[in-house]
C-alpha cells in the first residue's frame, strides 16, 4: 500500500485548538477578578479656603518640586533622609500630609514620597498640583 493510494490530509482540524482556547479564557475570567492590585487611598479635598486648612487643622505640608527635590517648610529635605524626616514630624501632624506637587515633579518622585509617608505611619495623604 503506497501513500498516494490513501486520502491525502487537506485540512486542518481546529475543535482542539477552539477547545484550548475557550479553557483558557475561561481560567483568564475567573482569575482576573482575584488579582487584587494595592491601590492608593487618596483623600480629596473638598474645596474649601487654603488658609482655614492650614489653621484648623494639623497638616503636614510637603512640595515636590519640578527637579524632585523634596521641601517641608522651605527647607529641601535630601532623599536619603526623606522617611526619617516624616517618621519625626508624624507625632505632630495627626491629620495626615499634603503633598503639594508642582506640575513638571515626575510620578516616581511623588510615590516615593507616598511610599516614606506610609512608612512612617500616616494614613492620609491627600495631592494637589500648584
Amino acid at each position: 500500500m503506497s501513500s498516494r493510494n490513501r486520502g491525502e490530509f487537506n485540512e486542518i482540524n481546529i475543535t482542539p485548538l477552539t477547545d484550548i482556547f475557550l479553557v483558557l479564557l475561561i481560567i483568564m475570567m475567573v482569575i482576573a477578578p482575584l488579582l487584587d492590585q494595592q491601590g492608593l487611598n487618596l483623600t480629596v479635598p473638598e474645596n474649601v479656603a487654603q488658609e482655614q486648612v492650614k489653621q484648623d487643622s494639623k497638616i503636614l505640608t510637603v512640595n515636590v518640586s519640578s527637579d524632585d527635590k523634596y521641601y517641608i517648610d522651605g527647607q529641601e529635605i535630601p532623599v536619603n533622609e526623606l522617611e526619617n524626616y516624616i517618621k519625626q514630624q508624624a507625632q505632630n501632624f495627626p491629620d495626615g500630609m499634603m503633598i503639594e506637587t508642582d506640575g513638571e515633579a515626575t510620578h516616581g518622585a511623588v510615590v516615593k514620597l507616598m511610599d516614606s509617608a506610609r512608612n512612617s505611619g500616616i494614613t492620609s495623604i491627600s495631592v494637589s498640583q500648584v
